[in-house]
């Protein structure tokens, strides 16, 4: 951890960069003597969920070995250099996707610390919704901060606990945070995982060879050959090790009071690979049946052609196509080349990887009626040169359907919708979205259609049955931090008429 320090030597805290949230992917993985490359095998099958870092800790049963990095998996983690660099039996590994703050070295996971009951390493998907609140009480108490991401928070906090055993620590701090988490930590002698009390952000369980595996997604099992186990519950901590008789077991917990789970609906709108498996459920499965029923709520009668947003539109596109009886066509070719649009930390990085990343196929649009499908709607950047890039190829008429519902609220759980004002659904009308997408007509999925999808009836008012706050604004948790925003902008509001 040194060399990392004295690589990045900006350890200024800077207030804009605390509400850091972290929507990634990890790995962790238990009795392996392969331990690191397997989690490097694990990483490259995530790397959808995060592009910006990349690292892994390793410990060999005396030291830890860590590795940091900005960039892609396969650019730092290939090759059999891999075991020398990081040996051990057990490792953990992160992804890194920033929606808000710098992108530098510091901030890049796992997060490693020496606490009282040893060396602890963390890695973390998902946002804490109260992490200024307590890091500003921790700074009080004398805490000095390493980086400004939201998962530090947890490392101080058990630093802080009078706690005696590891995992007891482990589970005071967790007890202390908000917000959406699924979290793998490696220790001296565990590996350790947690979900959130709602689920809002997923982890499995796998075993490869009797080796427990923890990870975001089933797809990053599938990579290496492990056996998906089961999901780990909302709330749930389970620990990884060996007992007196030098069996490897899995110890589940339960800290949190029973609650009802409220998964992120956005894992099976978009963020999630579709081959994975989310609470049971295929995501593949899932979009393709949000596209039959956008087919049957906003039907294009004069279409001669289906065509989808690729990638993530695909199988939305495939089940439009089915249930309206229109053919399916490839109307787009994407460059695979070029990393995921709507993850990437900066508008104008957006805005010229899709010009670099989708290519029309005029031979299929050429004077075609088409239903352009896409997985979602967030700012429109993507939707307005896809649309006019479909146009230039010739399209007659060019039909935008959104496989889920208008996305009208900012997210506060690790996905990139940090203010109204940057989301498109929240600030125009249908009419108006048309015509700043260059569209002849824009439509979207219902929230009851989307929960059709999922295999529910419709949403339930009372007790929804995912988190949905992105289509619907309630928010499964208490947004602390956020409210705390608000009611600073209010008090200086006051103040400014106040003296007008």
């Amino acid at each position: 951890m040194t060399e990392a320090r004295m690589r990045d030597p900006l350890w200024c805290y800077d207030p804009e960069e605390d509400r850091l949230r972290d929507a990634c992917g990890v790995f962790a993985i238990y009795g392996q003597e392969d331990a690191s490359v397997l989690t490097a095998l694990g990483l490259h099958a995530l790397q959808h969920r995060g592009q910006e870092g990349c690292g892994i800790a390793a410990f060999d049963g005396e030291h830890y070995h860590t590795e940091r990095h900005l960039g892609l998996v396969g650019d730092h983690f290939a090759g059999e250099s891999v075991r020398a660099r990081l040996p051990g039996h057990a490792a953990i590994g992160h992804t890194r996707y920033a929606t808000q703050g710098g992108t530098i070295l510091r901030n890049v996971q796992p997060l490693f610390a020496d606490l009282p009951t040893g060396g602890f390493a963390i890695a973390h998907n998902g946002n804490l919704t109260n992490a200024r609140a307590l890091r500003q009480e921790l700074v009080r108490d004398g805490a000095i901060f390493q980086s400004t991401s939201d998962t530090e928070v947890i490392l101080q906090l058990m630093a802080r606990s009078r706690r005696r055993t590891v995992v007891d620590r482990f589970v005071d701090a967790l007890q202390q945070i908000n917000g959406a988490y699924a979290l793998v930590c490696l220790t001296d002698d565990m590996v350790i995982g947690a979900r959130d009390p709602l689920g809002i952000r997923p982890l499995v369980l796998g075993d490869l060879d009797g080796a427990p595996i923890l990870a975001s997604e089933t797809c990053a099992l599938d990579m290496i050959g492990a056996r998906f186990v089961r999901s780990i519950r909302n709330g749930e901590v389970v620990v990884i090790r060996k007992n007196a008789d030098g069996r490897t077991i899995v110890e589940s917990k339960t800290p949190f009071p029973p609650m009802q789970q409220r998964s992120c609906v956005f894992e099976y709108v978009y963020f999630a690979r579709p081959d994975s498996i989310i609470d049971g459920r295929s995501v593949y499965n899932v979009r393709k049946r949000l596209g039959e029923r956008l087919a049957i709520e906003q039907p294009a009668p004069s279409a001669d052609i289906v065509v989808p947003v690729p990638d993530s539109g695909v199988p939305a596109a495939l089940g439009y196509a089915a249930a309206a009886g229109i053919p399916y066509e490839l109307g787009i070719v994407r460059n695979h080349y070029v990393g995921r649009t709507f993850i990437q930390p900066k508008q104008e990085i957006r805005q010229f990887k899709v010009r670099m990343k989708h290519s029309a196929n005029r031979m299929v649009l050429q004077d075609k009626s088409v239903v352009l499908v896409d997985d979602s709607i967030v700012r429109g950047t993507t939707s307005e040169q896809i649309v006019r890039m479909v146009r230039e190829a010739g399209a007659r008429e060019v039909h935008f359907r959104v496989a889920c519902p208008p996305i009208k609220h900012p997210d506060f759980y690790g996905i990139d919708m940090p203010t109204e004002r940057e989301l498109i659904a929240a600030t125009m009308s249908l009419a108006d979205m048309a015509k700043r997408l260059g569209a002849d007509s824009v439509g979207f999925l219902s929230v009851d259609g989307m929960y059709w999808a999922l295999g529910e009836r419709e949403r339930n008012p009372i007790t929804p049955q995912y988190a949905d706050h992105c289509f619907t604004g309630d928010y499964p948790t208490e947004l602390e931090d956020r409210d705390a925003d608000r009611a600073s902008k209010d008090f200086q509001l006051s103040l400014l008429a106040e003296v007008s």
